[in-house]
């Protein structure tokens, strides 16, 4: 038999792969789920939304474990897999809520992000995953709550309801959607803008921070683990400056904050004093764009974009 011997490696029962295919890759696994779908319907959940071109759903928790792939069978059987690589559920699924993509079932993105919210651990958590989809297109909030609307007795559709509240449309990592919740959930503030423009009174472009809270003029910015070390660390000090000479408070997160807020808290209480005081001087700045700047801020205005509007104004993406 050819794919016996330390050159092959066993993916599922009956089928082999080379040793040297990499079989953590999110990908990969997603593959080899696929091939334990005998007569049954599709995959779901994160599975699903990453073979969509869902960028942030790379099936590890929060720790580095591996998630299981979710495996939508309806009445049928599958093919034996290790335990921790797939799990079944027998929740129906019109066919027409599933598409063949390069050979690999999957659900529709509005399936796959309502299973996730419905079986997330908070309702918070659940508007990450809508939060975190939306960033690719696969869905908007509002075709979230429609579909709710014919999901109504499943389980899960009331803490995904509420989550619809927290989700946002203009996250462009993980890290932003946890410090937007601190900001506006744990320390009380106004809700905070993501990734919003911000321009001079004669509408030309400042800068673009993570986040902002527009009326008190106090902006948010993450730094990733190795920011310090990277070429856009420079531009950033630059941009900092460009915060203090319009009349902005910029506060700085890590991930490290994420981990313990409270020296975070401590540097957001600081600011928004700072912020207060200035509340009776003329803002040399708005978030109210010119008429000549496209935005890009909700699924449905990207969506609208022309192909040489979206590699142009959506390249962020790429990074």
């Amino acid at each position: 038999m050819q794919a016996r011997g330390a050159a092959w490696r066993r993916s599922s029962r009956g089928y082999y792969v080379r040793a040297e295919v990499d079989g953590e890759r999110p990908e990969q696994r997603i593959v080899e789920a696929a091939a334990a779908l005998r007569n049954g319907l599709a995959i779901t959940g994160w599975a699903a939304l990453r073979w969509r071109g869902g960028r942030w759903f790379d099936g590890l928790t929060g720790s580095g474990e591996r998630r299981p792939i979710t495996l939508l069978i309806g009445t049928h059987d599958v093919l034996p897999q290790p335990a921790h690589a797939i799990r079944v559920c027998g929740e129906s699924v019109a066919p027409h809520m599933f598409d063949v993509i390069d050979g690999v079932p999957v659900a529709r993105a509005t399936w796959a992000v309502s299973f996730e919210m419905r079986y997330a651990r908070s309702e918070y958590t659940a508007a990450k995953i809508l939060s975190l989809a939306a960033y690719d297109d696969l869905v908007s909030i509002e075709e979230m709550r429609e579909f709710f609307i014919d999901q109504s007795s499943w389980t899960g559709i009331p803490q995904a309801r509420k989550a619809l509240t927290w989700a946002e449309e203009n996250i462009w990592s993980p890290s932003e959607f946890d410090l937007g919740l601190q900001l506006y959930v744990e320390r009380h503030h106004d809700r905070p803008l993501f990734n919003r423009p911000v321009f001079d009174l004669t509408g030309r472009h400042l800068f673009t921070p993570d986040l902002i809270d527009p009326i008190a003029g106090v902006v948010l910015e993450h730094n990733g683990p190795t920011h310090r070390e990277s070429t856009a660390y420079g531009a950033d000090l630059q941009r900092w400056g460009h915060y203090a000479e319009h009349g902005l408070e910029a506060v700085a997160s890590s991930s490290f904050d994420l981990r313990d807020p409270r020296l975070l808290s401590q540097r957001l209480r600081d600011a928004y004093r700072r912020a207060e005081r200035r509340r009776d001087h003329q803002r040399s700045w708005t978030i109210d764009p010119p008429d000549w700047w496209t935005p890009t801020h909700t699924v449905a205005l990207r969506r609208s974009l022309s192909r040489d509007q979206a590699a142009r104004l959506l390249r962020y993406r790429a990074s």
